[in-house]
């Protein structure tokens, strides 16, 4: 109900007829479905249209049965439509255009003829009630996947051989893993996206991952170490407090005196935490994250970036320094920083954000025999 009514705002304030979802994350927004099978074409192979009273589901002969089946689990039978086109004769967009009224006036967030576009990046925010709970289900399965990777590592497992591992673990929970990112004690150091390799880990580990499963994104990083080097904890610590300050500045912009405030705010915080902590500058070598849900992130923060901060939503604060990361997912309300990332099953650290009086509990290094 909630979505339907922020679609008939939209539709009311655009002087629009219809509005239609085919982009993957907004047609699981508004559905709780798939409509992946080719994941190389920007578009599913269904779309779901809204025209101020009914949900238009339209898809071809192929996957009609299977759609309405499996792919449709918030929807009545009678709150929506399923509209078939022969798979032959014509494609998903030429399927919408034709559902459109020649008097009408529609958009849509792919490319139709003679419709207009929809960035449906604002209509996903702020998460519902129904989203925030499979959040958290998503958030604790991605963490327990990762976690129990993590204590199985040794030194000499290579990082495309625990990228397997990861993506075995999360797909044995229902959980797809778009980014998969393991970096050894090398390569952590020389890069902030350290893509797998045939390399050893070495001395310690960087794993990162963003899952998704029905629409949602959730990203968490863990670092595993055998024969640490004496400059880790602290890089650690510093990132965590980084990402505390980050999350900090987002609460506080969501309270009742944070009116206005937008991600180039908390992007400031987090610019002045790097500087108290002695890594001035560090922020221009890596994105720092920003607001997740149904996009790894519905946008990434930058210096001014005008989005408006809002909640209850999630936030995936991502800062690094030099060799060292901190990330989880958190939920993030007026009252309340909620990490959706975590089993309460790996050993943690007190960061202090800086600037604010908020204290949260991070994920510390674990430390393996090597």
């Amino acid at each position: 109900m909630e979505k339907r009514e922020r679609l008939e705002t939209y539709l009311e304030s655009n002087d629009l007829d219809s509005v239609w979802f085919a982009r993957p994350n907004s047609f699981a927004w508004l559905t709780g479905g798939n409509n992946v099978v080719d994941r190389e074409t920007d578009a599913g192979v269904a779309a779901v249209g809204y025209d101020g009273t009914t949900l238009r589901i339209v898809t071809d002969t192929i996957e009609a049965d299977r759609i309405t089946a499996e792919e449709l689990p918030d929807l009545d039978a009678d709150e929506v439509s399923i509209e078939q086109f022969p798979w032959h004769d014509s494609s998903l967009e030429a399927a919408i255009a034709a559902r459109v009224g020649s008097d009408e006036r529609a958009a849509a967030d792919v490319d139709v003829p003679g419709v207009e576009r929809v960035d449906p990046t604002p209509l996903r925010q702020p998460l519902t009630k129904r989203d925030r709970e499979r959040y958290r289900r998503l958030g604790q399965e991605t963490a327990a996947a990762v976690e129990s990777v993590c204590r199985e590592l040794r030194a000499e497992d290579t990082e495309h051989e625990v990228a397997s591992a990861l993506r075995v673990a999360l797909s044995a929970r229902d959980v797809e893993a778009p980014v998969v990112l393991v970096g050894g004690a090398e390569r952590a150091q020389q890069y902030r996206h350290y893509t797998p390799t045939e390399a050893e880990l070495g001395d310690y580990a960087l794993v990162s991952v963003t899952t998704q499963r029905a629409g949602l994104h959730a990203s968490c990083t863990r670092t595993v170490a055998f024969d640490p080097p004496s400059w880790l904890e602290e890089r650690h610590a510093t990132a965590a407090r980084v990402e505390a300050t980050a999350l900090a500045a987002t609460q506080a912009a969501v309270g009742d005196d944070g009116a206005g405030a937008t991600a180039g705010d908390v992007f400031a915080a987090i610019q002045d935490a790097y500087d108290a902590l002695g890594y001035a500058g560090e922020w221009e070598k890596h994105h720092q994250g920003g607001a997740a849900g149904f996009a790894g992130r519905e946008w990434i923060a930058t210096p001014d970036h005008e989005a408006p901060v809002t909640a209850p939503m999630a936030y995936a604060w991502n800062p690094t320094v030099e060799g060292a990361k901190s990330e989880d997912t958190h939920l993030v309300t007026a009252d309340e920083v909620e990490s959706l990332t975590d089993t309460d099953n790996w050993p943690t650290t007190t960061a202090s954000a800086v600037g604010f009086e908020l204290e949260l509990e991070r994920p510390a290094v674990l430390t393996l025999e090597g």
